[in-house]
């Protein structure tokens, strides 16, 4: 029997998908993949500039539990991904999501694990990040791993690694023209400039708080604007 989510997990992935789609982030764009669907979407990210990756278009499709933000998402690659933490299945294995458990096996420290103040504006991020810096500790593509050492050990003379994923990322290009999406190749194009104006986000949150306090806060706020009024118009009679 399916687990029914949460109000806070519908409450909460509302606010991400609204904030994201008024202010998109460099690196990444998200869509549900059913309108009807908020705990599923399907993440487009773009290949960071001056890396292998730049250019690259790579989908993939994030899940969330039902008691989202206290347990992680999940991601797995659509796009064909050469990675040391790509399994071959597209599974993505990086820290932030996995469950914060102490296993001292995995060389994670709890703190390198998911909590419930990540959400998905960090997660995507950090996939970016770990494109270009991969994590070789524990790898969930042995191959890809020992291919990427050396090609960092040679300083790029070995052009195995290289190789496959310029190969990728050339291939990932004709999927976004069918897509109608232009891959930013530039730091000018990838870095999004947003215009100075009041945070949408922000007044969601307060929103969010007001639900519970906002009767209690508005009958002080009247109270107080009444105390005000009355002061002043004792003042004012005192003057004249």
């Amino acid at each position: 029997m399916a687990t029914q989510p949460t109000s806070s997990a519908l409450r909460a992935l509302g606010l991400e998908f609204k904030s994201l789609q008024d202010e998109p982030v460099e690196g990444f764009r998200v869509k549900l993949i059913n309108e009807d669907v908020l705990f599923e979407w399907e993440v487009a990210i773009f290949g960071p500039p001056d890396t292998l990756y730049e250019g690259g278009y790579f989908k993939a499709h994030m899940r969330f539990p039902p008691d989202y933000p206290y347990s992680p998402p999940t991601i797995r690659f659509l796009t064909k991904v050469w990675h040391p933490n790509v399994y071959e299945n597209g599974d993505l294995c990086i820290s932030i999501l996995h469950p914060p458990v102490d296993d001292p096996q995995s060389g994670e420290l709890p703190c390198e694990r998911w909590n419930p103040t990540q959400n998905v504006r960090t997660i995507l991020l950090s996939v970016i990040s770990l494109l270009n810096e991969p994590n070789t500790f524990s790898p969930a593509n042995v191959d890809a791993s020992v291919m990427y050492r050396r090609w960092k050990e040679s300083r790029g003379k070995d052009k195995e690694y290289e190789n496959i994923i310029r190969k990728q990322v050339l291939a990932s290009r004709m999927e976004a023209e069918k897509d109608n999406v232009v891959v930013p190749t530039t730091i000018e194009e990838y870095c999004i400039k947003h215009s100075a104006k009041p945070s949408e986000t922000e007044t969601d949150m307060t929103d969010f708080y007001d639900d519970d306090y906002g009767d209690d806060m508005d009958d002080n706020d009247e109270e107080e604007e009444e105390e005000y009024n009355d002061d002043n118009e004792d003042s004012g009679n005192g003057e004249s």
